[in-house]
């Protein structure tokens, strides 16, 4: 486990209502200077894929990556570590359905709103966009799981949909696939296909 990680944990831990000395203390020792709040681990993956594809290194930087377990997370997140608590600068990603709860969390912890980047739906949504179905598919077919997609495709839930929403609920199926595809369909991105939300949280950092 790195020191980044027991810092996440330490601040997961005080989130859920643990003490947060260790948080404070792992903070001062790492120099941690920015949270990215961010709603789950397929996101994380995400940007953590960006941020070594372009020869980051996050952690070093002080930047701690934190997967919160939901929108509605936002706001607890934000007091601990925003200038109510640790006094780190906030920034991350959230989807537009969700933009309320970082609204109203952010306001709350007396933090800075513009610093988070909108996604048009989700990151998901985002990325097979930038990327095409039919890139998308091949990426399935590489990993492994074209035949669960074609399973998954016959369910009459998906008659209807568009070929791009099929497969964002395709993604969201089964437990890990949005962290592995979070990975890999960064990976697959050309520099100009990045999506602008991740982009700009990227380059923000």
């Amino acid at each position: 486990m790195t020191d980044m990680e027991s810092f996440r944990e330490a601040v997961t831990a005080w989130a859920a209502g643990g003490p947060g000395d260790l948080a404070h203390e792992l903070a001062a020792r790492l120099s941690v200077r920015v949270a990215v709040l961010l709603e789950g681990p397929s996101d994380v993956a995400a940007v953590n894929a960006l941020a070594c594809d372009r020869g980051r290194h996050l952690e070093a930087e002080g930047v701690c990556v934190l997967a919160m377990g939901g929108a509605m997370s936002a706001g607890r997140f934000a007091r601990l570590l925003g200038p109510p608590g640790l006094g780190l600068r906030l920034t991350g990603l959230c989807d537009e359905a969700e933009r309320g709860y970082y609204a109203r969390g952010l306001e709350r912890a007396g933090a800075d709103e513009q610093g988070f980047f909108v996604c048009a739906a989700d990151l998901e949504d985002e990325l097979i966009r930038a990327l095409g179905v039919t890139r998308v598919e091949e990426l399935v077919r590489a990993e492994g799981d074209l035949r669960a997609l074609r399973t998954f495709l016959r369910q009459p839930a998906q008659r209807g949909r568009t070929p791009q929403q099929q497969l964002r609920r395709f993604l969201g199926t089964k437990k890990g696939r949005k962290i592995q595809y979070g990975r890999v369909l960064v990976e697959a991105l050309t520099p100009d296909r990045v999506p602008a939300p991740l982009d700009d949280l990227l380059m923000s950092l």
